[in-house]
């Protein structure tokens, strides 16, 4: 029985959605527990409410995955006598690690953002504001055939994607010579001797942003004392990832006909709007959760309309000044959605990685705070 680890499993998040892409001012990855405890049982939920940890921890879960973080901010005390320091005591007591994926999933490619704009009905979506385009470097390391697989799967977590590709690569087989000098510990061959060895030159392209992180894997993977690897930088610019999307319905609708459906694909009790509600509406931009900063780059993208929550009314002043209308979908209906999204990804990602023995369930006792 293959059982992963807390790390094992952080590991599969940060390949769904890179802590490197997260905001300066975000706090995600592991927030509580033993980064080599086992974990059998995982619950997924948008936050780590109390409710949410007891139903964890009777669930027998060692491990939960949330969207927002429990810790934002450094903590000067852990004390019971306040509510964030009582969570984190009982996270602790019942066995429980938690591990948020908050803008860094906001922003990922295949993150909540392109969840959401499925979700909405958009098509030909592309991030809203840009916050980076990767910058890419070709990593080429030689290693023995026979352990090729094994140092390009410690690589696989930081390869760049192409489009729709990920895990990508390229081995083409060669002859490889070295002597080992005085005081070397060689893999294969004997000191002061010509040793040829058949290896594979294995190449990458890695995001530069990750390129110490990426070295660091491939020293520790491969068999080499002194492994020979080349970095070479490129022309080529990555993936451009950013908040929020901007895409395009099938066919244009009115603002009041979009609201209704908006009500129906999102589960809603209910939304506000800003706007004529006979507007047509073609070009939708949105950012779950918390979007309305966002308000002038929609409005300079040339979408009809911006799909957020958390809408306060000066907000809704500037959308009117802007001609920009603004649907109020809420918070929690626009980010919510994640919780199915992330059992069932997470899930396949253990199967696939050999971990069958490991269960991802969803929270059930989450509700939106608001009632209408």
């Amino acid at each position: 029985m293959k059982i992963p680890k807390t790390s094992d499993i952080a590991g599969i998040i940060n390949k769904i959605a890179p802590i490197a892409l997260a905001e300066a001012w975000d706090n995600p990855g592991l927030q509580i527990g033993d980064p080599a405890a086992e974990v059998t049982r995982v619950m997924v939920a948008l936050d780590p409410t109390p409710d949410v940890i007891d139903s964890a921890i009777s669930s027998s879960c060692q491990l939960l995955v949330t969207h927002h973080p429990l810790i934002f901010k450094p903590l000067k005390s852990i004390s019971s006598a306040n509510p964030l320091g009582a969570l984190i005591q009982k996270a602790i007591k019942g066995g429980l690690s938690i591990v948020s994926m908050h803008t860094n999933y906001d922003i990922a490619s295949g993150g909540l953002n392109d969840l959401l704009a499925r979700k909405i009905g958009l098509s030909s979506w592309t991030p809203l504001k840009v916050t980076s385009t990767g910058s890419l470097v070709k990593l080429i390391v030689f290693v023995p055939v026979e352990q090729l697989e094994l140092v390009r799967s410690a690589l696989f977590p930081f390869a760049a994607s192409q489009g729709n590709y990920r895990d990508c690569s390229f081995a083409t087989e060669g002859l490889g010579t070295f002597t080992p000098l005085e005081g070397a510990e060689p893999f294969t061959g004997k000191v002061g001797a010509l040793t040829k060895v058949r290896e594979e030159r294995l190449e990458m392209l890695i995001l530069r942003a990750q390129l110490p992180r990426a070295v660091k894997a491939l020293l520790a993977a491969h068999p080499y004392e002194e492994p020979a690897f080349d970095v070479y930088p490129l022309m080529n610019e990555g993936e451009v990832l950013g908040l929020g999307r901007t895409g395009y319905l099938s066919e244009p609708v009115t603002l009041a006909g979009y609201v209704g459906q908006l009500k129906i694909n999102l589960s809603a009790p209910a939304l506000r709007y800003v706007g004529d509600p006979n507007a047509e509406i073609s070009k939708v931009a949105l950012c779950s959760g918390s979007g309305a900063s966002l308000l002038r780059e929609a409005a300079r993208s040339g979408a009809d309309v911006l799909v957020t929550g958390d809408v306060k009314y000066h907000d809704a002043r500037d959308a009117q000044d802007l001609g920009l209308a603004v649907i109020d979908a809420g918070h929690f209906p626009t980010e919510i959605i994640m919780v199915h999204e992330i059992t069932e990804r997470l899930g396949r990602a253990l199967v696939m990685a050999g971990y069958t023995d490991c269960k991802v369930v969803a929270c059930q006792t989450e509700t939106d705070p608001f009632r209408i």
